[in-house]
């Protein structure tokens, strides 16, 4: 069904997302090598990982748990028995020349995700392996192989064709983010490549009843390339189709610097990978103890943060919104609250701290400012504040000769300026600031 609203130039765009995401598991899906990131190359590798003949895999329970909560979480259905497949296909970094994953029988089916007032369905999540990494730009002329990365537990999670526009992409992938993070289920880093989206963009007339032509576009790693390269895609088919050509079903790559989508591959179907049941393991029964330990185990959900933040704490939806937006930020405002007054903690944390934290690009785990700081900051400026109106009150009653302006104040702003705490420090690079009695330039007063 077409939205007027999000016509272009009276093409109706389609998409749908694949969204891979990184598991946090201590091992990896069907070895003991730890799961971590950022070791040496080739450290975290088990027999069964290099894909050795006799080896066996062995399924990791914490990785099943994991999809369970996602499920959950989207009011899918959760499957009674799930079955591994194996998906073939060469490439250097796939050691066993096929990977393990889930096609007809996966954990997770038929979800939903909302965004605004739009509900976007989820097909299905299924559980894989990760591949290696290959790395070319190590050595002239050659190429590398990182395997660290193989046999690490990954959620795909399947869209349906439900998505009409680039900014609809990007809020269902923002919704996604949220869910794994909150649950635990990923730190969903996408710079890390905890969190990777493949974006299939077809267009056709609002009045059509087929779908067109679709184009992948793989591995983007940011909210902002995923809308970039969608619509760049957009403009591409619609240039293609309006000059009286074909789209061709196609893997397209974007490429950030120059802002352009440009072909990999012929799109493969799923015959050309001849799936079949993974002979090495068995199917996988999930009990109903099973999926109830699971929802026993989560933790809240952010509408359900939201709704307890306005109840608790006298918050209006957009302050409950914006401060439930991150597991973290929410976390943070919490532990503030136990010594300082709820609003005013609100207000400064969506409006300083978060101007602060976005103007070096960080996250609020990445800084410096912990709720002991933070508080101890709010608590200076609330008995400022208190003096100013204090001095005030003296004046007005005739008691202070001189009415209290910003000069009388230079000499405590200036001596609260210099024993204020560094409250930024990346841990990549060093981005400090000095404050003068607030966290940044044109700051609010109290």
């Amino acid at each position: 069904m077409a939205q007027n609203d999000t016509l272009v130039k009276g093409w109706q765009p389609v998409i749908g997302l694949e969204v891979h995401v990184q598991i946090l598991t201590n091992t990896k899906l069907f070895s003991p090598a730890k799961n971590k990131f950022g070791e040496d190359a080739n450290t975290l590798v088990d027999l069964i990982d290099m894909g050795l003949p006799g080896v066996l895999p062995v399924l990791n329970e914490g990785a099943i748990k994991q999809g369970i909560k996602f499920g959950l979480a989207t009011s899918a259905k959760i499957a009674k028995t799930m079955i591994f497949d194996r998906k073939n296909y060469f490439y250097p970094d796939l050691p066993k020349g096929y990977q393990i994953t889930q096609l007809h029988f996966p954990i997770v089916k038929d979800g939903v995700v909302d965004i605004g007032d739009k509900k976007i369905r989820i097909h299905q999540a299924h559980l894989e392996e990760d591949a290696g990494k290959s790395m070319h730009d190590q050595y002239d002329a050659k190429s590398v192989i990182d395997l660290n990365r193989s046999g690490v537990p990954l959620l795909e999670i399947v869209s349906e064709p439900d998505i009409r526009s680039a900014s609809e992409a990007v809020d269902y992938l923002k919704k996604i983010h949220q869910i794994i993070t909150y649950l635990d289920i990923s730190d969903g880093n996408m710079s890390q490549g905890s969190m990777r989206c493949d974006a299939n963009v077809s267009i056709m007339r609002p009045d059509a009843k087929e779908f067109g032509t679709r184009a992948e576009i793989k591995n983007i790693n940011s909210f902002k390339f995923v809308e970039k390269a969608i619509n760049y895609e957009i403009k591409r088919q619609i240039k293609v189709l309006e000059g009286g050509k074909t789209v061709e079903q196609e893997t397209r790559l974007y490429d950030s610097t120059k802002d352009e989508t440009r072909s990999m591959r012929t799109k493969e179907f799923a015959n050309d990978y001849r799936y079949f049941p993974c002979p090495d393991l068995v199917p996988t029964n999930i009990s109903e103890d099973l999926i109830e330990e699971v929802r026993k185990s989560m933790d809240e959900l952010p509408e359900e943060k939201e709704g307890r933040f306005k109840k608790e704490y006298k918050l209006d939806d957009y302050e409950a919104k914006v401060l439930c937006s991150e597991k973290s930020t929410a976390n943070f405002f919490e532990e503030v609250c136990k010594t300082t007054d709820p609003a005013l903690s609100a207000k400064w944390i969506i409006g300083e701290v978060n101007a602060l934290i976005n103007k070096h690009d960080i996250t609020l785990d990445d800084s410096k400012i912990t709720s002991d700081n933070f508080s101890s900051l709010i608590t200076k400026k609330l008995r400022e504040a208190e003096r100013r109106e204090q001095a005030a009150v003296q004046y007005a009653q005739g008691v202070q000769k001189e009415a209290p302006t910003k000069k009388n104040y230079c000499a405590k702003k200036k001596k609260l300026s210099s024993s204020s705490v560094v409250l930024v420090q990346t841990k990549t690079r060093r981005v400090y600031k000095r404050h003068s009695s607030s966290l940044i330039k044109g700051r609010r007063r109290l």
